[in-house]
């Protein structure tokens, strides 16, 4: 399985450049790869963006959205409705793409073809249009969205700006973890070779990984040192044997002892003082939410009580306006709507 991370205001080929620094020995610089086009209902992109977390592979999987706006009249004189579909550029290593189409092929019946990518004619006068090169790429659609021969684009398609959706291998990526912490000070690593033990165990702290809402489980725990578990072991044991005050006073003031097979007799032990234990009370913090968030669950709340699918929720008009706030704001939907429509 992998792990997806959304990168703001990126393009594919500004992560080509700062992939060695940004992923180090997950990256295989001389690993081929290639550009295909998916194309899938709009309903569905959601679960686009984060189909790599459900699947296995080996290298860093870029992916980046286009909406057209001055391409859509180009698009249409093919007789082809460009509001029926999301259109995803993915650059992938071909030793994956095998896996990351094979359940969308085999299960869901997508359609492979090639598609010509071509620039904006520059007579239509497009804002910041690049000219390039006219590609042939693979095409996967969904059964439900038509054919289409040439997508248009004003510049190349590794210069398409905006979210860019990244998918790391997870074993992988815990190794990027340790990386992350050595940057940060803490622990020594080799690259390229094996972690090995050192002569002065150091306490390593979980990664900050600026680009997920949190670290993943695999990741915290590998950063978990022999030396901390330790620690804690010892600190354990410190409490456990920690003599109580109160204790001693029971001993002390403990009753002679009474031989109950020559003279029964009733056994009158002087009182001991009560010791009052403070009982400690936990409470859980309070999670104040963003206003967007409150928006968000209450457009969920109402759909389901109108009987909506939660596959059929992306298609209300409101739905796409609060996403992108809601990612302006980085609040990330996705987990409270797996939450709030209990979706596996």
């Amino acid at each position: 399985m992998g792990i997806t991370a959304l990168i703001p205001d990126m393009t594919i080929g500004q992560l080509y450049v700062e992939a060695e620094s940004r992923w180090d020995e997950i990256w295989d610089e001389n690993a081929a790869r290639l550009l295909v086009l998916l194309m899938f209902p709009r309903k569905h992109r959601k679960i686009m963006e984060l189909h790599g977390d459900m699947i296995e592979h080996g290298q860093p999987v870029m992916t980046v959205f286009h909406r057209p706006r001055d391409e859509v009249k180009l698009l249409e004189e093919q007789n082809f409705d460009p509001r029926s579909a999301s259109y995803q550029f993915v650059d992938i290593a071909s030793s994956d793409l095998g896996p990351w189409m094979q359940q969308l092929m085999s299960q869901e019946k997508w359609l492979r073809s090639t598609i010509d990518v071509v620039p904006v004619p520059f007579s239509m006068g497009v804002p910041a249009q690049r000219g390039f090169e006219p590609i042939s790429v693979l095409c996967f659609r969904h059964p439900d969205i038509d054919a289409l021969e040439r997508y248009y684009l004003p510049f190349p398609p590794k210069s398409i700006p905006g979210k860019c959706f990244v998918s790391l291998p997870r074993r992988q990526a815990a190794e990027l973890a340790r990386q992350q912490a050595e940057v940060l000070g803490v622990g020594r690593l080799e690259k390229k070779a094996k972690i090995i033990q050192q002569a002065t165990p150091v306490e390593t702290l979980p990664p900050q990984v600026k680009s997920q809402e949190g670290a993943s489980l695999d990741a915290v725990m590998d950063n978990f040192s022999d030396q901390m578990l330790e620690e804690m072991a010892n600190e354990v044991e410190e409490v456990v044997n920690v003599e109580l005050p109160f204790a001693r006073q029971i001993t002390e003031n403990r009753a002679e002892p009474v031989n109950l097979i020559d003279e029964p007799q009733e056994i009158n032990p002087r009182p001991v003082e009560n010791v009052q234990i403070p009982e400690i009370v936990e409470t859980e913090p309070e999670i104040e939410m963003s206003d967007v968030e409150i928006e968000f669950r209450a457009l969920v709340t109402e759909l389901m009580e109108a009987g909506v699918e939660p596959s059929d929720m992306m298609d209300d008009s409101r739905w796409e306006d609060i996403s992108e706030r809601a990612m302006a704001n980085g609040f990330e939907t996705w987990p409270v709507f797996l939450q709030l429509t209990a979706v596996q």
